[in-house]
C-alpha cells in the first residue's frame, strides 16, 4: 500500500485502486499494525477515480509527514565512512568517522522539523556559506510512537560536506538548515518489512546532463533497520511517532558540488522516486 498526503486529502493506494482516507494524518499513521488497518478499513473509504488521484498526486502533492521529527543515522555504510574520514582529513577528525562505523553506538542525529522539509516536485535548498554540497539518497522508516517501523519513505539528507569536513562539531550547521530534507513521494507501507535487496538508486541532472549515477542494495547496511529505531527510541519519546533516515552508500565524487538548478532524483524500488531542484533558500 501507498498513501499519499495531498492537499485535496489522503490518497491511499492499494489493489491498483485508489481511496481518500478522511483522517488527520498524525491518528491514522500512528498506531501499531498500521498496514491490517487500512486493509480492514480499505472498504469505508471513499473510492476515487484513477485520473482524479493521479492529478492529486502529480500536481497537489505534499510530504509524508504530520508533526513527526525527522532524525537521521550517519556512517551507517562503508562508502559513507570513507567519504566522511576524506573530507575531514584536513581537520584532523577522520578518525571520529572510522571509530563511529565500527562502535557497538550508531551516530544518530536530529534533522529536521516537519515544516523544514520538502516534498516531492519541491525546492531543496545547499547553503550559501558552503562551497561543497551533496544530496545523500537513504531509505526512511516510519517509527510509530511505541517504537515499532510501520512504513517506509525515500529520504534526501542535503549536507554541506565543506562545513562538517572543517569540523565534526559543525554537524548540525552542514545537515540542519530549511529544506535540507526531503521525504517522499509517499508513505509506503508493506505487509512484511521491506526487503534487503531492495535496491536505491540517485541520479543528479543538471541543464539536462547527467552528472551522476548511481545505485545500491540496502544489504550493504552495517547495522539492522530496527536496530536504529531502537537506539533512537531509548531515551526519547515521539507523541506522532519519527522518521529516521537510515544513511547512504551512494556518494558522488570529491570533485562534485551541487548548483542552484540542478535535479536530484532518488529512486527506491517499491517506494517510488523523490525528484527535487536545487536552490538557495
Amino acid at each position: 500500500m501507498k498513501l499519499y498526503k495531498t492537499t485535496q486529502g489522503h490518497v491511499l493506494h492499494a489493489d491498483d485502486r485508489y481511496h481518500l482516507v478522511r483522517q488527520d494524518w498524525d491518528e491514522l499513521v500512528n498506531r501499531d499494525g498500521l498496514h491490517p488497518y487500512l486493509r480492514k478499513q480499505l472498504s469505508l473509504f471513499d473510492p476515487i477515480p484513477e485520473a482524479t488521484a493521479l492529478a492529486w498526486i502529480a500536481n497537489e502533492l505534499l510530504p509524508p509527514i504530520g508533526n513527526q521529527e525527522v532524525w537521521a543515522a550517519g556512517v551507517t555504510y562503508l562508502r559513507s565512512m570513507e567519504a566522511r574520514m576524506e573530507e575531514a582529513k584536513d581537520s584532523g577528525g577522520a578518525d571520529l568517522y572510522d571509530r563511529v562505523y565500527h562502535a557497538e553506538r550508531p551516530e544518530l542525529f536530529f534533522k529536521a522539523l516537519p515544516h523544514r522539509v520538502a516534498g516531492h516536485g519541491q525546492r531543496v535548498s545547499i547553503r550559501k556559506d558552503s562551497a561543497w554540497d551533496v544530496p545523500e539518497p537513504e531509505l526512511t522508516l516510519f517509527i510509530n510512537s511505541s517504537g515499532s517501523i510501520q512504513g517506509y519513505t525515500v529520504g534526501n539528507d542535503m549536507s554541506s560536506r565543506s562545513i562538517e569536513g572543517e569540523n565534526a562539531l559543525y554537524l548540525p550547521q552542514a545537515k540542519v538548515y530549511d529544506r535540507s530534507a526531503a521525504l517522499g513521494p509517499c508513505l509506503y507501507i508493506p505487509e512484511s518489512p521491506i526487503g534487503s535487496d531492495t535496491i536505491i538508486e540517485m541520479a543528479i541532472v543538471r541543464n539536462g546532463q547527467l552528472m551522476f549515477q548511481d545505485s545500491v542494495a540496502i544489504s550493504r547496511i552495517k547495522r539492522s533497520l530496527s536496530e536504529l529505531a531502537a537506539y533512537l527510541y531509548r531515551e526519547c519519546t515521539f507523541d506522532h511517532g519519527s522518521f529516521l533516515m537510515t544513511g547512504t552508500c551512494l556518494v558522488p565524487a570529491d570533485d562534485f558540488t551541487l548548483q542552484v538548478g540542478d535535479t536530484v532524483n532518488i529512486t527506491i524500488g517499491p517506494i517510488g522516486t523523490l525528484s527535487n531542484t536545487v536552490a538557495y533558500n
